[in-house]
């Protein structure tokens, strides 16, 4: 665990933290024990609107982004590579020059070919090993400035960035589900779990839709969105999709729902969505799904709509339209 090293890490000398200063620590999770950190100088970067919240409810300073002039900084390694050499990046232009970086991560996010890639840029430190992962540091300066973060743009002219869900192209199940969907929509939608914009265009496009509401937890997949969908029917909502509420029951809602947040899947996780839009549709709202087939969804589904069906697919997705939810109409003060 990240806290073991850390610990392990301050006790022994492998790091010293400066006596002054801000430390800014990218993308923790909410479950992190940073007890062994001065709280009172952290500030958090966490861009996932569950773990942001999660964070600051615990008493920390969260932001989306860095800032500049830190004393110290310290990298929780995502999984993603392009995204774990962006957070470096920032990271050394964040803190003040010379100043302590520290990068932390499993084995099985990538620490090691992280470590051989700035050994080969930069004076890094040994590693520390302990609870199937390594810690090491280096000092913060020029070196890494073409591994910032930059859009990217794809098929379609999509803008999208590193790290986000499917930054290369659109996956194989939203573009199934577009092709599925009818071209007659109507009304208010919701997209939960909105990513990037791939499927709030496509239902755009099928006039007369009056609104859509897009719901995305990840920031950096939503500011993308906003590029994406320059539509004035388009409302944009960093959020935690399984809590989104609305003013005004939606008449559709399409939904591509994520199954994992770590490298182990997790049904709950999309059968929060599944839940959260039977609360937001209409009596009379449809729900459009796609989903990995070996997700035990049905169960769930026949439980909360009075009409489920399947409406195609391949091998490995199925296309699931669900309508006259049972329990329907969730709104916000």
């Amino acid at each position: 665990m990240r806290s073991a090293r850390l610990t392990l890490a301050l006790e022994t000398g492998a790091v010293v933290l400066p006596d002054a200063g801000s430390i800014v620590v990218y993308r923790p999770r909410a479950a992190e024990d940073l007890s062994a950190l001065p709280k009172d100088r952290l500030v958090l970067v966490q861009g996932f609107r569950p773990d942001h919240d999660a964070l600051a409810a615990q008493g920390y300073k969260v932001g989306i982004a860095g800032g500049a002039g830190h004393a110290a900084a310290i990298v929780c390694l995502p999984r993603a590579r392009a995204e774990a050499r962006a957070l470096l990046a920032e990271a050394a232009a964040s803190v003040e020059p010379g100043g302590l970086i520290v990068v932390d991560g499993q084995k099985t996010d990538g620490v090691e070919p992280m470590w051989r890639d700035l050994s080969e840029r930069l004076a890094v430190s040994a590693t520390l090993s302990k609870a199937h992962g390594k810690l090491f540091t280096f000092a913060a300066g020029p070196g890494l400035e073409d591994w910032a973060a930059r859009p990217t743009e794809i098929a379609g002219g999509f803008r999208t960035l590193p790290g986000i869900f499917s930054a290369d192209a659109p996956d194989r199940g939203s573009q199934l589900l577009v092709e599925a969907l009818p071209t007659d929509l109507s009304g208010r939608v919701v997209d939960l779990g909105a990513g990037w914009g791939y499927l709030a265009r496509a239902v755009l496009e099928r006039r007369p839709v009056k609104r859509i509401d897009l719901v995305e937890a990840e920031h950096a997949a939503l500011d993308c969105a906003r590029f994406n969908i320059p539509d004035e029917r388009a409302h944009f909502h960093w959020a935690d999709a399984t809590r989104f509420r609305l003013s005004k029951p939606a008449d559709l809602v399409v939904c591509n729902p994520p199954f994992h947040t770590t490298r182990e899947a997790d049904p709950a996780i999309g059968m929060g969505f599944l839940q959260a839009a039977a609360r937001l549709l209409a009596p009379t709202g449809v729900l459009w799904l796609v989903a990995n087939r070996h997700l035990p969804y049905d169960r769930g589904l026949r439980t909360l709509f009075r009409e489920v069906e399947d409406i195609g697919g391949d091998a490995a997705f199925r296309i699931v339209r669900a309508s006259r939810p049972q329990r329907a109409g969730g709104t916000s003060a």
